[in-house]
């Protein structure tokens, strides 16, 4: 009996193991190798740290929410997200609304006297802080160590004789001036800036849109790494200097070459236990964001060479394909998680909405179900490319198909659910409680971040409560739409979708469930699950 036990809870540990890694993307191929990207999902700016045998990442959030995303690996490989820093996003009033392209820009992580230490900017209000003595929390409430219009892109840097130093970036949209680097002092606490600006590299004559600033020190010499020329165009560039205020001497250490990486750059450089040198980037992928590659780094002549340098000119190219970084062990894949069964009692790490959220919108349950409740929107929200309560998930893959199951509980007319692909143009399929019953209907909008018209095709009367919808995304973002009264015979519904990235942002794809009247008693939708194939 025993055996049979011991068997049965093998099988079932197995079975769930296998449910957390994703059928839509794997960068680990098993053989000691990886792949690019190592998280294939709009994880962009990414700035990583080493804490022991731990790896972290965060990355860029916008305005989406819960924002500062934290992901853990062990071999720089395999990555899990684990947590959020920012539950909701200051000044709170400001981001009850959707506001594209705000929010969380380029953060940085450090960790410094047994805490973490995360800066980002909000190009609207300044650079913040928040910090915390364990990765999971609780992160303290965000400071604002400088206010200002257009200050983006901070990193700090511990010096040797006990200063604290800040590196920063200005964009263009708010400054009304930008492709300069700028160094400034803080105080110990390293809270607050205490010192005028100095600019330490202008990139107009060589490296237009100068960004993203990282600090470091080695042998002797500052280090700021800093993309130029675009982010679907540019390159990485190294600055250096043996004074923190410079001058600085310029080199591009890595840019797209021969590969099919466009413009490889804004990361992070990090060490392993073993003393290798890697280091993480993003690449702008239009529609699907942008994703997280790793790259192989070594030092000639006291510059980094970032990627494989096949003609020996010191700058370097990426790799698709490489052997996996050496951290002294071998750790099991692990990935993002995308497809959700909703059977925890917190809604699953993935999930994020386009504003701060309002109770009610959905509830994680311990019956195997998220519930959401339908929501009356102000009449200022004329399009869902507005809609705060936008429950979504970043694409996972080039390629993939969502399938959700759901029981649609209406209670009021106009109550209405959708499976949606969100972005700069959208499309959803929902179901709407009508007079004589549920009936089904495509949206679609082109353009909508231009006040596209949106087009409308109904479709027919469905009787069960139990639905299921479906969005098929191909390799050209091609998005198509179908449903199910049974989740084996899928009818499809309007005319494909060219999925188009949001503000700086990835499409996504999520849910919302909302209604036209008050009401003490709003209808419901269980989702049962939401399942991520290839």
């Amino acid at each position: 009996m025993k055996s049979v036990l011991t068997i049965g809870f093998v099988l079932f540990y197995l079975t769930v193991s296998a449910q957390t890694i994703s059928k839509a993307w794997v960068s680990d191929n098993g053989n000691g190798t990886f792949k690019n990207p190592v998280v294939n999902a709009d994880y962009s700016d990414p700035d990583a740290i080493r804490v022991g045998d731990d790896f972290y990442m965060v990355s860029s959030s916008f305005n989406h929410i819960p924002g500062l995303p934290i992901l853990h690996s062990k071999d720089l490989v395999n990555w899990k997200l684990i947590g959020h820093a920012l539950k909701r996003q200051p000044p709170f009033d400001h981001f009850s609304s959707v506001q594209h392209g705000g929010g969380v820009w380029a953060p940085s992580i450090r960790y410094y006297n047994n805490e973490f230490y995360i800066y980002y900017p909000d190009p609207d209000f300044g650079i913040y802080l928040t910090k915390a003595k364990n990765i999971n929390g609780p992160w303290t409430e965000p400071v604002l160590v400088e206010a200002g219009k257009g200050l983006i892109d901070p990193c700090p840097l511990w010096d040797t004789d006990g200063k604290v130093y800040l590196v920063h970036a200005y964009a263009g949209s708010r400054a009304g001036f930008k492709s300069i680097i700028v160094v400034k002092e803080l105080n110990k606490e390293a809270t607050k800036v205490i010192s005028d600006p100095v600019l330490v590299f202008d990139g107009h004559a060589t490296d237009p849109t100068l960004e993203g600033p990282k600090f470091y020190k080695r042998n002797g010499f500052y280090y700021i790494f800093a993309p130029a020329g675009g982010v679907s165009t540019g390159w990485q560039l190294v600055l250096r200097s043996k004074n923190i205020y410079g001058p600085y001497e310029r080199k591009v250490v890595m840019d797209q070459g021969a590969s099919t990486v466009n413009g490889p750059h804004q990361g992070a450089w990090i060490n392993t236990q073993t003393g290798e040198d890697w280091f993480l980037h993003f690449q702008d992928k239009d529609a699907y964001g942008r994703v997280v590659h790793l790259q192989p780094m070594s030092w000639k002549n006291d510059w980094p060479v970032i990627g494989v340098d096949k003609d020996g000119d010191a700058k370097g190219e990426p790799v698709m394909v490489y052997k996996k970084p050496n951290v002294g062990k071998t750790y099991p894949v692990a990935t993002v998680a995308d497809s959700d069964e909703f059977n925890s009692s917190k809604l699953g790490l993935q999930w994020q909405w386009q504003a701060n959220p309002q109770q009610g919108w959905a509830f994680p349950t311990t019956e195997g179900v998220l519930r959401m409740f339908s929501a009356i929107l102000p009449d200022s929200i004329k399009s869902p490319w507005d809609y705060p309560n936008l429950l979504a998930q970043k694409f996972p893959a080039e390629e993939f198909t969502a399938t959700a199951k759901f029981s649609f509980q209406p209670r009021h007319e106009k109550e209405r659910f959708a499976l949606m692909v969100h972005g700069a143009s959208y499309a959803y399929i929902a179901i709407e409680k009508r007079a004589d019953g549920n009936y089904i209907s495509f949206v679609k909008c082109v353009d909508a971040d231009r006040k596209g018209k949106e087009t409308v095709q109904d479709g027919e009367k469905l009787q069960s409560k139990d639905i299921y919808f479906r969005v098929q995304v191909s390799k050209t973002a091609s998005c198509t739409f179908s449903y199910s009264e049974d989740g084996k015979t899928f009818k499809t519904i309007g005319d494909a979708l060219t999925a188009k990235p949001g503000r700086w942002v990835g499409a996504k794809v999520g849910f919302f469930f909302n209604r036209s009247n008050k009401t003490n008693d709003a209808g419901v939708v269980d989702i049962d699950w939401f399942r991520i194939e290839q």
